[in-house]
């Protein structure tokens, strides 16, 4: 039990607290549209639309174009206090790194173990924030589940070296690419219109997040990452 004056101090140093929220713009459309850039190009070349021969230009895509706008917009999420997306991107900005420097070191057309196995480890990480995210956003739950199946399926080729894999990955591929173009101009719209003009497919928490009051949206700000006293 707490002493009246005990409990009179815990008072005093709530009322003297205060959190400053930063306003920062959405980084989904930047973290998908480098998703559709990569997937789009590594599926090209699963294809065969892009030559074997080609793979370490594929990889300098990636390597230049998706892992450095994945990575801001992870770090971006964070701070927005968003740790699905900020999940998402950060995992997709490892893997797609990985990815391109194990496609820029290895002779074209050849296929790596290790790769593989990696691959169906971050198919089952990519899992986690699209599970996650199916409460609240069920467009970007869609997009990271269906990068993890992509993933899926090319590590299941990297280890088997069987071409029906290669060419299902490269298909769930540009699959992924429609929806993660799709998501990012919803997100895009969203932010600039500040109302939905395509659909996310926002609901609970994600819903509350544009429609709610003010007053609702910092309601459970005590408890949460950096602002609680432990994660």
């Amino acid at each position: 039990m707490s002493t009246p004056g005990e409990q009179a101090a815990r008072e005093e140093v709530v009322a003297r607290t205060t959190v400053v929220l930063r306003p920062l713009a959405g980084p989904l459309s930047l973290g998908f549209l480098a998703l559709a850039g990569a997937t789009s190009v590594v599926s090209g070349l699963q294809l065969g639309w892009v030559e074997p021969a080609e793979g370490k230009k594929v990889a300098l895509v990636v390597l230049a174009f998706t892992v450095p706008l994945q990575f801001t917009a992870s770090i971006v999420a964070f701070l927005a206090r968003d740790g699905v997306a900020a999940t998402g991107m950060g995992l997709l900005s490892g893997i797609w790194a990985a990815v391109g420097l194990v496609l820029f070191t290895s002779e074209p057309g050849s296929t790596s173990d290790a790769l593989g196995l990696f691959l169906l480890v971050a198919a089952v990480s990519m899992w986690a924030p699209a599970s996650a995210a199916a409460a609240a956003k069920l467009v970007p739950a869609l997009v990271l589940g269906t990068a993890g199946l992509r993933f899926l399926l090319t590590g299941i080729f990297e280890l088997s070296g069987d071409a029906f894999w290669e060419d299902a990955a490269g298909i769930v591929g540009l699959a992924l690419a429609a929806l993660a173009v799709y998501a990012a101009y919803a997100a895009q719209y969203e932010d600039t219109l500040d109302r939905p003009l395509l659909p996310l497919g926002r609901r609970g928490k994600g819903e509350l997040a544009v429609k709610g009051t003010y007053a609702q949206q910092v309601a459970g700000l005590a408890h949460e990452p950096g602002v609680r006293q432990q994660l």
